[in-house]
């Protein structure tokens, strides 16, 4: 529970710094809805008895004063409709604002290079965790901060009332509420942890599941698997459903807990102002005020009911979010290489993070500026990994890296649902339809462009659907060309092109003078553009040739054919 807690601190840190004023507001506003509602009980139980017996003779109904204490109950009534409704505009503008800017944060965070690579592999966690993960957490302030500190507040407020009719009394019942009513709220948080995470895990679950099962039906339904899909939700769901009666549960458990505190309490001031007024130390308007403030004392702790029961829920999401907070402490370990050299690899060991072992080991190597390099050998040998080191993807866990920045083309470029311009201006979203024109004319894609009814503004399904394989490559390829960065990383720039278009884009990579090029590949005509070619092995370097040496010449003839 401590160690979850600790989660909480950079999200409240967030909170106060974003928005310290509206939530600061917006938790004064809700304490003096509670005290004007009390004080409002109190008060008209404590008016309405005093002119019961006021009225019992003339003289006493002379004397009695009617104008302060209903001027009082107006103001008081007034008072909480207004400070309600203050509460409410404040509290959640105050709340959506801070998610907002939770939601930019974390953006920003899984942008990063190293996050984003591993992000990727999960669409539904990314989404899960800046929609689902990110709501939850608008219970932290709502339902857990805000009510616990109206509810202490209450307790003291109920205390110093009571205590104007028996100190005694209001010190006991300040007790009871914060050890018995507070105390009910920590237990069932405690309790509703588990179920809450369950519930969490199930729904995130249930959501991946159907996407799933809706977007890959044709490719399930083909290998046989639409019934264990099926299946699958239908645990999901079966797990949701018993994480909701476990919560439903504590709810009811709760509940009974509250009320009967809430009936003990009453009870116990209800025997007490008997007594006293029996004895003569108070009146019988003094003793309504008393039983009906303890009939009020217990409704701001009941407010809490809910926080508690989503405080694992809360906590879970906290524990996912935090780390990604402050994207500007996560680094890369890329540092700008000495002047002539657009990269420098020293004694490198590095690999992707879900892997047991290191891709590449005590790998050293160098490129100059404008210097085209092709990378070769057999699959798994850490040619990707190479690339994703340089973007700053991949992170070293030993040696340095020296790099100027770069522009990755992977093997599978995401393209969205968007329009042709759209899907390009994610490259350079200033560029104008002229500039986006000879992006794709450069990448062989333009005349297929110009064909379609709306050109650039022809809109794409989900992952570019409307497109053949071959033009989904050369919009992306497209894309690359828009970015003026001084390297670029190509992993296999040209598969899936047909060997004329191929060639033209490769002639059109060549001609960008001053760039310097890193090309991973198995194909002859990719690794010719280059001017160095270096073969990996077992994740290290086992061969270079220069253009024009007989080595040169060996390893291309050693690769496919165009």
């Amino acid at each position: 529970m401590t160690r979850a807690l600790t989660h909480l601190l950079p999200i409240i840190r967030l909170f106060w710094i974003e928005r310290r004023t509206s939530l600061a507001l917006g938790a004064g506003l809700s304490a003096l809805a509670m005290l004007a509602g009390v004080g409002l009980l109190g008060l008209s139980g404590w008016f309405i008895t005093a002119s019961a017996f006021a009225g019992v003779s003339v003289v006493s109904a002379a004397v009695f004063d009617v104008f302060a204490p209903s001027a009082g109950i107006r103001l008081l009534a007034i008072g909480r409709t207004a400070a309600r409704y203050g509460e409410r505009i404040v509290t959640h503008d105050a709340t959506l604002k801070v998610l907002a800017a939770l939601r930019e944060r974390l953006f920003r965070g899984w942008a990063e290079p190293v996050a984003a690579a591993a992000m990727i592999r999960r669409p539904a966690k990314l989404l899960f965790r800046l929609t689902n993960d990110v709501d939850a957490l608008d219970s932290l302030y709502l339902r857990v901060l805000v009510p616990a500190t109206v509810a202490l507040i209450a307790a003291f407020a109920v205390m110093v009332s009571l205590s104007f009719i028996d100190p005694m009394l209001g010190i006991l019942a300040g007790l009871w509420l914060v050890v018995i009513c507070l105390g009910l709220s920590v237990v069932a948080g405690r309790m509703a942890l588990t179920p809450g995470r369950r519930r969490a895990h199930a729904m995130e679950a249930l959501r991946a599941r159907t996407i799933d099962l809706i977007a890959g039906q044709t490719d399930l339904a083909m290998v046989g698997q639409l019934q264990a899909q099926r299946r699958a939700i239908e645990e999901a769901d079966r797990r949701l459903s018993e994480a909701d009666d476990a919560l439903n549960r504590i709810d009811s458990g709760v509940a009974a807990g509250f009320s009967l505190a809430s009936t003990l309490l009453l009870t116990a001031t209800l025997l007490t102002v008997a007594f006293l007024a029996k004895q003569g130390t108070i009146g019988a308007p003094a003793a309504a005020f008393a039983l009906l403030i303890a009939f009020a004392a217990t409704e701001p702790f009941a407010a809490m009911r809910r926080g508690a029961l989503e405080l694992g829920r809360t906590l879970l999401a906290a524990r996912r979010i935090a780390p990604r907070l402050n994207p500007a402490s996560e680094t890369t370990g890329i540092d700008i290489p000495d002047a002539g050299y657009a990269f420098a690899l020293r004694s490198i060991v590095a690999g992707h993070a879900e892997e047991v072992r290191p891709v590449l080991h005590d790998f050293s190597l160098s490129l100059a500026v404008g210097e085209r390099l092709a990378v070769v050998g057999q699959s798994g040998v850490g040619k990707s990994t190479l690339l994703a080191l340089l973007a700053g993807e991949v992170v070293a866990t030993e040696g340095s890296v020296a790099c100027l920045p770069t522009t990755r083309l992977t093997q599978r470029s995401e393209l969205f649902q968007d329009t042709v311009r759209g899907n390009l201006k994610l490259a350079a979203p200033d560029a104008d339809d002229c500039r986006l024109r000879e992006a794709l004319a450069a990448a062989g894609l333009l005349d297929d462009i110009e064909t379609l009814p709306q050109g650039l503004s022809t809109w794409l399904g989900e992952g570019g659907a409307g497109l053949s394989g071959g033009q989904l490559r050369r919009l992306a390829l497209a894309r690359l060309f828009l970015r003026d960065t001084p390297m670029w990383l190509l992993d296999e720039p040209t598969e899936s092109l047909d060997a004329e278009t191929g060639r033209a884009v490769l002639e059109r990579l060549a001609a960008a003078a001053g760039r310097s090029l890193v090309i991973a590949t198995h194909i002859r005509r990719e690794a010719a553009l280059a001017d160095r070619i270096v073969v990996l092995s077992g994740g290290r370097l086992a061969a270079s040739a220069d253009r024009g040496t007989p080595e040169f010449e060996m390893l291309l003839n050693r690769l496919r054919p165009d």
